[in-house]
């Protein structure tokens, strides 16, 4: 069945459709709320809520657009909420420099980048991801989290100071066993 059909039977609140989207999506979907949630267990959660609040908003769909990042948008919104209230670090320097992460020519895996994003406090996470896996700007970033920019700006900063001194303590460590 076709996206737009779905998408029609489930402004009905057709069960099956709505089954039929939640298989379509619900892989691609979970690994937003991987990126913000605190645990597997929380991800696992917020899906959920993530589908219910689709199905409850779907109505408010036009069809203008992708489907997919209309519903991502509820997804991501739906895993912030848990944050609300969260205290996210002041800034402490609105001109700090940009970080590079040069690794070397080593090949870092995706899973370990992946569990070290993960490691990352709540604030530099939940930052590094809309800005840096999802593309959001600082002061899209400052809106949904209600924050100054340059608190997003500072928790970016300090989110890819703490993952290049990972990265490079890594790199040592292979550095020293090759060596040997």
């Amino acid at each position: 069945m076709a996206l737009e059909q779905i998408i029609k039977d489930c402004k009905k609140n057709h069960p099956k459709a709505q089954e039929q989207l939640y298989q379509l999506f619900a892989k691609k979907f979970f690994g937003v709320c991987l990126k913000y949630s605190r645990n597997y267990e929380d991800a696992q959660d917020n899906l959920q809520d993530g589908f219910i609040l689709i199905f409850k908003k779907i109505e408010q769909f036009s069809g203008k657009g992708s489907f997919e990042g209309w519903a991502k948008r509820i997804m991501i919104n739906n895993a912030l909420q848990k944050f609300k209230g969260v205290r996210f670090m002041e800034v402490l320097d609105e001109h700090i420099s940009e970080v590079e992460v040069d690794i070397d020519d080593e090949k870092i895996s995706l899973d370990y980048l992946l569990k070290i994003i993960h490691e990352l406090p709540d604030q530099y996470r939940i930052v590094f991801s809309l800005y840096v896996l999802d593309g959001y700007s600082h002061q899209e970033i400052s809106e949904m989290l209600n924050i100054s920019t340059g608190t997003t700006k500072s928790n970016l900063f300090r989110a890819r100071l703490i993952l290049k001194e990972k990265i490079e303590k890594l790199t040592e460590i292979k550095f020293e066993s090759s060596a040997k």
